[in-house]
C-alpha cells in the first residue's frame, strides 16, 4: 500500500515538473522573440498613440461643433430681439400714426450697423490690445475666418464670434430710439446713431470685453469690471444716451397735458415676450460655449425676469389698486436688463433678488423720478435700461461668486458674497466711465448732427404723424 502511494506521488511530481519546464521554455521563447523584434513593440505603441490622438481630435471636433451650433442659434436669438422683438415692443407703445416710423428705425439699424461692423466696427471693438479702443487689424474682416481667436472663444470660428457680437452692436443703439420716439427725423436718427456706434459703443465694448481693455476682467484690465453680457456696454450706454436725447429734443408737442397712451398693447406684449426669449441668446450665449456656465446664465436670466415682473406688478397693484399688462412686461424687461451683467456670475437665488430689486427700482424711476424732473423719455428707455443697467452692475459686484464663474482664477473671490467687497469699487468705476462716455459723447454728437441735418421734425409733421411725414405710408389701412 505504501509502495503504491509512493509511486502515485512520484508520478504527480514528474507531471508537475514537466509542466513547469514547458511553461518556462515558452516564456523564454516569447521574451527572446520580443527582444529580437523591437519593431513590433514600437509599432504597437505607435498604433495606440495614434488611436488616442484620433480620439482626442474627435472629442475636440464634437465640442467645437456643439459650441458653434449654440453660438449661431444665440446670434439669431439676439437679432430677433431687435426685429421683431424691440420693433414690436416699441411699435405698440407709440401712437398709431408713428408705428412704422419707430419700427423702421430698428430695422434700418439692422442693416446700417451690419455694414459698419464689417468695415471697421468689429476691429475697433475686438482688434488690438489697447486700453480704450481697438485698431484696424480686422478692418474689412481681414483675418476673420474659420479658425478660433483663442483670446475670446477658443472653440468656435472667429466668424461665429464676430457675427454674435454684431447682434449686440445692432440692438444697443436701437434701444435709444425709445426716448426719441415720435419726434426725431429719420435722417437725424441714421446719422446720429452711426456716429454714436463709433464714438460711444465701440470704445466701451473694447474697454469691457476687448483684450487689454481698461475695464476687462479677464484679459488684463486696470479696473476689472464684471459685465457678463452688457450691463455697462449695452444698457447703461444706451439708457443714459436716451436721457440726453430726450432732454436735448425737449418734450413732444402736447406732453404731458395731452394723453399719449400706447396704441396697441397686443403688439407690445408680443414684442416683450420675444425679447424675453431672445434674451437667453443674449445672456446664456455670452458664455461663448455650450457648457455649464451657459446653463447657469440661462437659469439666472429667466428667474430675474420673472421676479421683476412680479415686483413691478406688485408695486403697481399697491399704488393703483390693479396691475396692468404694460407694467408686467415693463417689469420683465427691467429684470432682464438688470441680470445682464450678472448672469454668468450668480446663482438662481441671487438672480431672484436682483430681479425683485430691479422691478421696484425701475418702477420708481419711471413713475416718480420721471414725473419729478418732467423729462419726456417717450418709452422709458432711461428708466428701464439706464436705471436697470446701473443697479444690475452694482448688484453684480455684491452677488458674484467664484463657484459660478472663477473669472479671477481658481479659489480667488469674485464678489461681495465671496468676501471681495473691493469689487464694488471696480463696478463703480465701470459705471462712471459708461455714464461719462454716454453723457459727453451723446451731447457732442447731437450738436454735430443737429447742425448737419437737424434732429427734430416740424410741429406740423409731428401732428400729422411720422409714418406719413417721413415715410409716406401708414401702419394700418383702415379703409381697405
Amino acid at each position: 500500500m505504501r509502495r503504491n502511494t509512493a509511486k502515485c506521488c512520484l508520478i504527480v511530481c514528474l507531471v508537475l515538473g514537466c509542466t513547469l519546464l514547458s511553461a518556462a521554455s515558452l516564456f523564454a521563447q516569447q521574451a527572446s522573440s520580443d527582444a529580437t523584434n523591437p519593431a513590433a513593440d514600437s509599432t504597437s505603441s505607435k498604433a495606440l498613440a495614434d488611436k488616442l490622438a484620433d480620439l482626442d481630435q474627435r472629442v475636440t471636433a464634437a465640442q467645437s461643433s456643439a459650441d458653434n451650433a449654440w453660438m449661431l442659434v444665440s446670434a439669431a436669438l439676439v437679432l430677433m430681439m431687435t426685429g421683431p422683438g424691440l420693433a414690436l415692443f416699441y411699435g405698440g407703445l407709440v401712437r398709431r400714426k408713428n408705428t412704422l416710423a419707430i419700427m423702421m428705425q430698428s430695422f434700418a439699424l439692422m442693416a446700417l450697423i451690419t455694414v459698419m461692423w464689417a468695415l471697421v466696427g468689429y476691429s475697433l471693438c475686438f482688434g488690438g490690445s489697447g486700453p480704450v479702443i481697438g485698431n484696424f487689424e480686422h478692418a474689412f474682416l481681414r483675418g476673420v475666418g474659420a479658425l478660433p481667436n483663442p483670446d475670446y472663444a477658443g472653440t468656435i470660428p472667429q466668424t461665429t464670434f464676430m457675427v454674435y457680437q454684431l447682434m449686440f452692436a445692432i440692438i444697443t443703439p436701437a434701444l435709444i430710439t425709445g426716448a426719441t420716439a415720435e419726434r426725431l427725423k429719420f435722417s437725424g436718427t441714421v446719422l446720429f446713431l452711426a456716429l454714436w456706434f463709433l464714438v460711444v459703443y465701440a470704445p466701451l465694448a473694447h474697454m469691457v470685453w476687448g483684450k487689454g481693455g481698461f475695464l476687462n476682467a479677464s484679459l488684463g484690465g486696470r479696473f476689472p469690471t464684471l459685465d457678463f453680457a452688457g450691463g455697462t456696454v449695452v444698457h447703461i450706454s444706451s439708457g443714459v444716451s436716451a436721457l440726453v436725447c430726450a432732454l436735448y429734443l425737449t418734450k413732444r408737442t402736447g406732453y404731458p397735458k395731452k394723453p399719449m397712451p400706447p396704441h396697441s398693447m397686443v403688439l407690445s406684449f408680443i414684442g416683450a415676450c420675444l425679447l424675453w426669449v431672445g434674451w437667453f441668446g443674449f445672456n446664456a450665449g455670452s458664455a461663448l460655449a455650450s457648457n455649464g456656465l451657459a446653463a447657469s446664465a440661462f437659469v439666472a436670466t429667466h428667474f430675474a425676469a420673472a421676479a421683476a415682473a412680479l415686483s413691478w406688478s406688485a408695486a403697481e397693484w399697491i399704488k393703483n389698486g390693479k396691475p396692468s399688462a404694460l407694467g408686467a412686461i415693463s417689469g420683465a424687461v427691467a429684470g432682464l436688463v438688470a441680470i445682464t451683467p450678472a448672469a454668468g456670475f450668480v446663482g438662481p437665488m441671487p438672480a431672484l433678488v436682483i430681479g425683485f430689486v430691479a422691478g421696484f427700482f425701475c418702477y420708481w424711476m419711471v413713475t416718480k423720478v420721471k414725473a419729478l424732473f418732467g423729462y419726456d423719455d417717450s418709452l422709458d428707455a432711461f428708466g428701464v435700461h439706464g436705471a436697470g443697467g446701473t443697479i444690475g452692475a452694482l448688484l453684480t459686484g455684491v452677488f458674484a461668486q467664484s463657484v459660478i464663474n472663477p473669472i479671477f482664477g481658481a479659489g480667488k473671490p469674485v464678489g461681495g458674497l465671496d468676501g471681495h467687497w473691493a469689487q464694488l469699487g471696480n463696478q463703480l468705476v465701470g459705471i462712471l466711465i459708461a455714464w461719462g462716455f454716454a453723457l459727453v459723447g451723446t451731447f457732442i454728437l447731437l450738436k454735430i448732427v443737429d447742425a448737419i441735418t437737424g434732429l427734430r421734425v416740424s410741429e406740423e409733421s409731428e401732428n400729422e404723424g411720422l409714418d406719413i411725414a417721413l415715410h409716406g405710408e401708414e401702419a394700418y389701412n383702415l379703409e381697405a
